[in-house]
């Protein structure tokens, strides 16, 4: 059975947030909610949590994980940005985005797409995600928590589903799912692949 950790969402529990990095450290996986429902996350480094995401998701080796950054200064370490996509992000980040970009050679080859060599990154402005990636240091290792016939709104709902198949759960209320806008900007321009919770009319 999983840990569970009530956090406030707006003022995060320091030493709450201490003892979920002390599990994702030991090499945990948790169920977190973000900006656009609640996701699955591990550490960069991670193998044996990168397996167990896949398993619970149901993932294919092809499937594209997300980075989960503090802020748009941290994406520069991973992700290849030129000015026009700099500009763009400095522009709507934090929000309920996902980014697809051309990784860099510090993110784990099997952490990018097979041969785009791409990764999605994201800067959520939910008060527990931040609080976690501060204190973490570096980004989360991060999938969205979808399940089939399942529909994720409060803690109950994660409890039922991934209660003995994850190290920790946090809790902060409500969280309704609503996906980010994907946006690829790995080709130079502009494509967006899903329309989400993130405003488009911010992209022009």
């Amino acid at each position: 059975m999983a840990k569970l950790v009530a956090i406030h969402p707006q003022n995060p529990q320091q030493r709450l947030v201490i003892q979920v990095i002390d599990v994702l450290r030991a090499g945990g996986v948790i169920a977190y909610p973000t900006d656009s429902g609640y996701a699955l996350g591990t550490t960069l480094g991670n193998k044996n949590g990168l397996e167990k995401i896949r398993k619970i998701r149901s993932l294919s080796k092809r499937h594209d994980f997300t980075l989960m950054m503090r802020d748009l200064s941290h994406i520069g370490e991973y992700a290849k940005l030129d000015n026009n996509a700099f500009r763009l992000l400095k522009k709507i980040l934090p929000g309920a985005y996902t980014f697809i970009l051309e990784g860099t050679r510090d993110v784990p080859k099997r952490l990018l797409h097979e041969k785009k060599k791409t990764i999605g990154v994201r800067v959520s402005h939910h008060g527990v995600v931040q609080a976690l990636l501060e204190e973490l240091g570096e980004p989360l290792m991060s999938v969205s928590l979808i399940l089939e016939g399942r529909e994720f709104y409060d803690i109950d709902d994660v409890r039922d589903a991934v209660d003995n198949q994850v190290d920790l759960i946090i809790d902060d209320g409500y969280c309704p799912p609503e996906p980010t806008t994907v946006i690829d900007l790995s080709a130079g321009g502009v494509e967006i692949i899903r329309h989400g919770a993130g405003d488009t009319s911010l992209l022009v």
